[in-house]
């Protein structure tokens, strides 16, 4: 029988994740239905690739500075502007669409704004969590955090292929900007949240600040071989942005499946991070991160050898089941052995890396698919990411012996 996860026992944390469960949905169902849309406008599937180019150039330009931002600003507020941002985003979408005015520059200058405007939300939230619970309940608000993502992932690509089938494109960004408004409340609703600010940034952002950060990650090597891990295991193995070309060229299936496609991935993940919100203690995390890498290339392998629609959803299902694993237990690590008052500057960098990855990732793949296409873009980027993580674990074997026992750093 299901008992409620210990993390929902915590008022603020519940409120912030229905909102995010149901905001979540709607940002998905603007992801697929962005690389829908561009490949209605393009059939180069280099063009694909400039959606990840547009989401992470801001992500590389400004986290460090939103970083420092969340250690210094409230953030709780910080999330507010950001919310904000991106629902405009979504309102000016739907605009352009429905007056028919829209052209791949406007979705890449968009979609680039709105990434600016989550390179600074996510350094923010994620700061966040460990100020809405404490540290023994981390791991399963961490699990949660992904049941929302995923569940919103599931809902929204399956939903918004219905939504472009039936209502038309302009629709998918206007139930978008909506969803926001769940998050909007839950901040208002939780109230203030307090977070410790270290001396040395009660002056503000600063190039010492930054720096702080960096020299932080550099001499943490579980921290550090967990983001590189990511970074390139989804750098490989990034077939999102395939999903189109895959759908219509290799499966042969419509819109519709596309959206069910693009869900697949949520399903197993769902059904990972459920399992694991039932478990009190997680042990031996270091193993089970990188075994759950090692099966996310491999069935990224599955996926490009699937010969039908039915096969193809089996693995991204194994797929997300995987990366869901492996977020968790990644996240938990960070999270628990950061003190407080660096938690933004680390997610900041953070995401550089596990951003980087498949954005970086989905120009690799579209160009690979240019030339050789999707089918061997995938295999080979299931085989890449295996790679990946020989070497590094080769090099930092700290992470293999990881129990999640370890003492939590000083100051956390």
């Amino acid at each position: 029988m299901l008992k409620i996860p210990p993390a929902l026992h915590h008022r603020r944390f519940r409120l912030l994740w229905l909102g995010l469960l149901i905001s979540i949905a709607g940002s998905q169902m603007q992801v697929s239905a962005l690389l829908w849309h561009v490949s209605t406008l393009s059939h180069e599937p280099i063009a694909l690739g400039g959606i990840g180019l547009a989401r992470i150039m801001p992500v590389i330009i400004f986290s460090l500075v939103s970083g420092s931002v969340a250690d210094v600003y409230n953030r709780r507020k910080i999330m507010f502007f950001t919310q904000g941002t991106m629902t405009l985003i979504s309102a000016v979408l739907c605009l352009l669409t429905l007056r028919g005015d829209i052209s791949i520059w406007h979705i890449y200058l968009l979609t680039a704004i709105q990434a600016i405007a989550n390179a600074f939300d996510l350094p923010a939230r994620q700061a966040l969590v460990p100020n809405l619970v404490p540290a023994r309940d981390l791991p399963n608000a961490f699990s949660l955090q992904s049941i929302a993502y995923q569940a919103g992932a599931i809902v929204g690509p399956a939903l918004g292929g219905l939504v472009i089938a039936y209502f038309g494109q302009a629709y998918v960004y206007l139930i978008d900007a909506i969803s926001f408004l769940a998050v909007f409340a839950a901040l208002i609703m939780m109230g203030s949240v307090e977070q410790k600010v270290s001396p040395s940034m009660q002056r503000g952002v600063s190039l010492t600040a930054i720096k702080e950060g960096i020299h932080f990650i550099f001499h943490q090597p579980v921290i550090l071989s967990t983001m590189l891990i990511d970074f390139f295991a989804t750098f490989f193995s990034s077939a999102n942005t395939l999903m189109p070309l895959i759908a219509r060229n290799v499966l042969g299936v419509g819109v519709v499946e596309y959206g069910w496609l693009n869900a697949a991935q949520a399903i197993g993940a769902v059904t990972a991070a459920l399992v694991i919100s039932q478990i009190g203690q997680i042990r031996r995390q270091g193993p089970l991160f990188l075994a759950s890498v090692l099966s996310f290339g491999v069935s990224t392998i599955l996926f490009g050898l699937a010969p039908s629609f039915l096969l193809a959803m089996l693995a991204l299902i194994l797929v997300g089941a995987s990366d869901a694993v492996s977020t968790i237990i990644r996240n938990t690590i960070r999270q628990l052995q950061t003190p407080d008052y660096i938690r933004g500057r680390m997610t900041s960098i953070n995401q550089i890396f596990f951003m980087g990855g498949p954005q970086l990732g989905e120009v690799e793949a579209g160009a690979v698919a240019q030339f050789f296409g999707p089918v061997f873009a995938v295999i080979s980027g299931g085989v890449g990411c295996l790679l990946a993580v020989g070497l590094i674990v080769r090099r930092w074997p700290q992470l293999r012996l990881y129990s999640g026992e370890e003492p939590v750093v000083a100051g956390s």
